[in-house]
């Protein structure tokens, strides 16, 4: 199948998108199929979107086209596709989007020079920010040594958690419970192995399992990565690896993104059910950044150059990240299949859920034509993190891991209680417009884990009223009302 390749105006930018999208298939991704003679009547979401240059939000538009054909009004959309292409063309305008691809396998020296030089073509340095803009979507950059929880000035709670943890049979219900409402730092990245099912409970073993473990996945990277690749799948990884967090410093370095890659290929390829579906990359974030913080202790992470690490070091965060994304995956596998059905199941139960907790808020939403597909996909794909801070999502997924039922279901009522936190704003709201761009933008630059525990209290509160009325979750899969 031919690679896709973007057509460039004279100077050498591309014309109409900041990325173009390959036209071709992609392991897990549904096909957008559109006649070149038929005349386009802008009277769609998905032709607001697609006038839109957004690097960051065209790969989950992309989805949305596949499965859904909402219709919203011409006014509307023609109103708001204006005044958003102006202003995204003036922040865009002096961006050059030229990256090229490498095909085939390469020797590393090959793949960090070829690197090199595409950071280079985007305005970019290894380690820096310049010629980056922040984007719709992403969180905004922060301290990383904000991931060092404020509730650890209680030294009793990092006592009980060490308690727990030194036991020689591990107490795995009494650790979760500890862990639900938080994790401090210096028992976060034993913690979440263990939560995620990667350590075993009795501690005799544990160190066995790692040494076994950590082995297995370097026989990975010699089975698949360092082999003959599957081209497509690794063609679209490398695509979407150097868009990954642009403004923090860290995840530019080319060694970071090289460990990011082969994770994500090596996943891909043993789920052939699913294969590379764009956002799982930010999955990996959280867990290869709370085993770098163990690996650099008291480091200030933004700028912290992980050449500095040895070998060693640099291999334990990569093979326990894969291990532990897999794990963390299993359970929500669904999400990433042919179409993704699974997070189309759960927009409809998020629909019928808020219809159900607050008809004014939903009938507002559908009144001025926003369709939860639209903006709760993405809060789906990436289970929130693109719409807060790092650190407040790796507080989030403490509650995630330590759920004992699994976090799927749960952060059904994550998201609900997410999109009630903004209500008085969307309410005040009276236009597609303005709502499309809060909830697609939403201002939680200034989070913290105290937000992440009101927010994760409340979505705790809607499950329990709903525990004895679960068939308003099933009947809202079946049927979009």
């Amino acid at each position: 199948m031919e690679s896709h390749q973007a057509e460039h105006d004279k100077n050498g930018l591309v014309a109409e998108t900041f990325w173009r999208t390959p036209q071709r298939a992609v392991p897990g991704r549904p096909c957008q199929r559109i006649q070149q003679n038929k005349v386009m009547s802008g009277s769609s979401y998905q032709q607001f979107q697609a006038s839109v240059n957004d690097a960051w939000d065209l790969g989950d538009d992309d989805i949305i086209s596949g499965i859904a054909e909402t219709k919203i009004s011409k006014a509307i959309s023609q109103t708001a596709a204006i005044n958003v292409i102006n202003s995204h063309r003036k922040s865009t305008k002096n961006v050059n989007n030229d990256v090229k691809v490498n095909e085939g396998v390469k020797p590393m020296e090959e793949v960090v020079a070829v690197r090199k030089n595409e950071i280079r073509k985007i305005g970019g340095v290894p380690g820096g920010s310049s010629g980056l803009r922040h984007y719709p979507g992403r969180p905004r950059p922060v301290k990383l040594s904000a991931l060092t929880s404020r509730e650890e000035s209680s030294e009793s709670k990092l006592e009980r958690f060490q308690q727990v943890l030194e036991s020689a049979v591990l107490d795995l219900n009494e650790l979760k419970q500890l862990s639900w409402s938080g994790i401090p730092t210096k028992a976060r990245a034993v913690t979440w192995r263990l939560l995620a099912g990667y350590l075993p409970a009795n501690a005799e073993r544990r160190a066995e399992t790692l040494e076994r473990k950590r082995a297995d996945y370097k026989h990975l990277v010699r089975q698949y990565y360092d082999a003959d690749r599957e081209e497509d799948t690794y063609r679209q990884i490398h695509i979407d690896i150097p868009r990954m967090s642009p403004l923090v410093a860290l995840f530019q370095q080319i060694t970071v993104q090289v460990m990011f890659e082969r994770i994500l290929y090596i996943w891909a390829i043993r789920h052939p059910a699913s294969g590379y579906v764009q956002g799982i990359n930010d999955l990996v974030t959280p867990f290869f950044m709370v085993f770098l913080q163990e690996a650099a202790p008291g480091k200030e992470l933004d700028n912290f150059p992980l050449d500095s690490l040895t070998e060693e070091q640099r291999n334990i965060i990569e093979a326990d990240s894969f291990w532990c994304l897999s794990k963390f995956l299993d359970s929500i596998q669904d999400n990433y299949i042919f179409a993704q059905l699974g997070i189309q199941y759960k927009v409809n139960q998020l629909k019928e859920l808020i219809r159900r907790i607050d008809l004014q808020l939903h009938e507002h939403l559908q009144r001025h034509g926003v369709d939860y597909l639209q903006f709760s996909f993405r809060w789906m794909n990436n289970l929130l993190t693109r719409e807060i801070p790092l650190p407040c999502t790796i507080r989030l997924w403490d509650t995630y891991l330590a759920e004992s039922d699994g976090f799927a279901t749960f952060q059904l009522y994550v998201c609900a209680a997410f999109l009630l936190h903004w209500r008085e704003r969307l309410m005040l709201e009276k236009d597609f417009q303005g709502l499309m761009i809060l909830l697609q933008n939403v201002p939680t630059q200034n989070w913290s884990d105290s937000n992440i525990s009101l927010l994760v209290a409340e979505a705790y509160r809607l499950k329990f009223a709903f525990a004895d009325a679960p068939n308003h979750l099933h009947n809202a899969g079946k049927s979009d009302r």
